[in-house]
C-alpha cells in the first residue's frame, strides 16, 4: 500500500498542515485527469465565479449524488481544497463550472459516504470514518481534499488502522531526520573513495566491535559503513518501516535499494587450526542488525562493460614469411573478443 501511495506523500504532509494544494490524488482518482483536482484558477469574487449571491446554496455532485451546502460552511477552513474553491479572496479563488443541471463537480471519483463524512468535519470539526470505508481510504480522501488527517479530526472504530496511518507519519517525517543526520554521511564517505553504492550497517550504541586484525571477519562486501544510532537500529526493525524508507530513497533517485536484517560479526570467539591443512581459522559471534545497501550510479548498464581497441600496427614483411603471417592473421580472426 504504501508503494502505491508514495506519489502523494508530499500532498499528504502538505494537507496534514494546512498549506498549499498540490494536486494529490486518491487511488481511486488517480485516473482522472487533474482539472477534477485542480480545476482552472481565478481571481474573481465568488459571485462573479459561481454566479451566486453570498449566502446562497450550491449543488455539489459527488458520486452521482447530490449536495446541497452553503459556501459559507467552507470558508472557515481557507487552508481546506473546498475553502479555497468557495473562498471570496481573490487570491484563492477557483472558478468552477456547472453542468447543465446547475450541479458542480468537485470530487470525482470519492464515493458518497465519504464526501459525507468530510462535511462533518466543516460543520463540528470531527470526521467519523463509516463503516463501509477503510480508515486508508479515508485518509486518501482526506489529503486529496486538504483535510488534516490526526487523531483530532478522525474518529473511528478501527483503532488498529488508525494508528497505522499515523505511525506511517511519523515513520516518514523520522526516517528524513536519519536520512540527514547518519545515512547521508555514510555514503558521502563512499564517494569520496569514488564509489558509486554503499553498504551500511546500523548498530546499537552499546555493541562492541572487536575484530582480530590479522584474521578479520568476511562481511560480504570489501568494505561496509557502519552508523551507530540505537534509535535507527530500532526503527529498521518493523517492516512497515522499512518500506517507507525504500520509498523514501527511491523518490530520491536512489537505486538498487535494499533493507534487510542480517548478521554482523562482532567479536571473536575462539581460533582454531584445521588437522589436514594446519590452516588457522578465528569464529566470531555474530549479532542481528539492519543493514542497507544502495546505488546512485548513473550510467550502470556501460559499467558493465569494457570497449577494446584494436590498433594495426604496419611492418616490413619478408617474402619468405608473409605466408605465415597471413595464415597466423587468419587465425586470429577467428576469436570472438
Amino acid at each position: 500500500m504504501e508503494g502505491r501511495r508514495g506519489a502523494g506523500r508530499q500532498g499528504r504532509e502538505r494537507g496534514k498542515e494546512g498549506c498549499l494544494y498540490d494536486g494529490h490524488q486518491p487511488r481511486s482518482l488517480r485516473s482522472s485527469s487533474k482539472r477534477d483536482s485542480q480545476g482552472p484558477s481565478s481571481h474573481h469574487h465568488q459571485g462573479a465565479a459561481l454566479g451566486l449571491g453570498w449566502g446562497e446554496e450550491v449543488v455539489l455532485l459527488v458520486d452521482r449524488q447530490t449536495f446541497p451546502v452553503n459556501p459559507r460552511l467552507f470558508t472557515r477552513y481557507p487552508n481546506t481544497m473546498l475553502g479555497r474553491m468557495f473562498c471570496s479572496s481573490m487570491e484563492n479563488q477557483l472558478t468552477l463550472k456547472p453542468n447543465e443541471r446547475g450541479e458542480y463537480e468537485v470530487a470525482r471519483g470519492i464515493t458518497a459516504s465519504l464526501f459525507r463524512a468530510v462535511l462533518d468535519y466543516y460543520h463540528h470539526g470531527v470526521i467519523s470514518c463509516p463503516s463501509s470505508e477503510s480508515v486508508s481510504e479515508l485518509r486518501e480522501t482526506c489529503d486529496y481534499l486538504m483535510i488534516p488527517f490526526n487523531e483530532k479530526t478522525i474518529k473511528t472504530q478501527n483503532i488498529s488502522d488508525l494508528l497505522n496511518e499515523l505511525s506511517n507519519d511519523g515513520a516518514r517525517a523520522q526516517f528524513e531526520k536519519y536520512l540527514q543526520q547518519n545515512l547521508l554521511h555514510a555514503m558521502v564517505k563512499c564517494t569520496q573513495k569514488g564509489e558509486r553504492e554503499c553498504q551500511i550497517v546500523i548498530l546499537m550504541e552499546d555493541d562492541v566491535i572487536d575484530w582480530d586484525d590479522d584474521y578479520p571477519p568476511s562481511v560480504g562486501e570489501d568494505h561496509v559503513e557502519r552508523v551507530t544510532n540505537s534509535e535507527l537500529c530500532r526503527f529498521f526493525k518493523y517492516f512497515e518501516n522499512r518500506d517507507i524508507a525504500k520509498d523514501t530513497l527511491r523518490e530520491k533517485g536512489l537505486k538498487k535499494i535494499r533493507i534487510g536484517i542480517e548478521g554482523y560479526p562482532t567479536t571473536k570467539e575462539k581460533v582454531r587450526v584445521r588437522a589436514h591443512t594446519g590452516r588457522t581459522e578465528v569464529v566470531y559471534n555474530y549479532i542481528q542488525r539492519p543493514f542497507l545497501r544502495l546505488s546512485w550510479e548513473k550510467d550502470e548498464a556501460k559499467s558493465r562493460h569494457v570497449d577494446f581497441t584494436c590498433v594495426k600496427i604496419k611492418t616490413d614483411i619478408a617474402p619468405d614469411a608473409e605466408a605465415a603471417t597471413l595464415l597466423s592473421g587468419n587465425e586470429d580472426n577467428n576469436f570472438d573478443y
